[in-house]
């Protein structure tokens, strides 16, 4: 790799580049990543940043996130006995528990996954 150099009023500087970037769009847990990264994992942000893997790498926890709940809302409801009888019988009920059961299954991703 060759550096080559601008002169501006007999200073010369390197004429540097950074590699491309990738543009994937990020989400809510690719945000909650970058703050808590911001906040509490700077030396992994920076290094990040540097090596141009930082979308990359939001992006990658924000699908295995969405993935992971997908996952676990299910299972979830299934261990809580939520069943399509009980959206039959009482809709308001089953909505609860189904709410309940995304936001366990957040928690549970956020602490597993987001905050590690």
């Amino acid at each position: 790799m060759e550096i080559t150099y601008t002169e501006k009023d007999g200073i010369f500087y390197p004429n540097l580049a950074l590699p491309e970037q990738t543009n994937y769009p990020i989400g809510k847990y690719g945000r909650m990543r970058l703050e808590f990264l911001k906040n509490h994992r700077k030396g992994t942000y920076t290094t990040l940043l540097t090596q141009c893997k930082l979308n990359e790498h939001l992006y990658e926890i924000e699908q295995t996130a969405k993935q992971q709940i997908d996952l676990t809302i299910p299972q979830i409801a299934r261990e809580r006995g939520i069943t399509e009888k009980l959206k039959a019988e009482n809709p308001m009920r089953w909505v609860q528990e189904m709410n309940n059961s995304k936001k366990c299954a957040e928690e549970m991703v956020l602490n597993e996954i987001v905050y590690r």
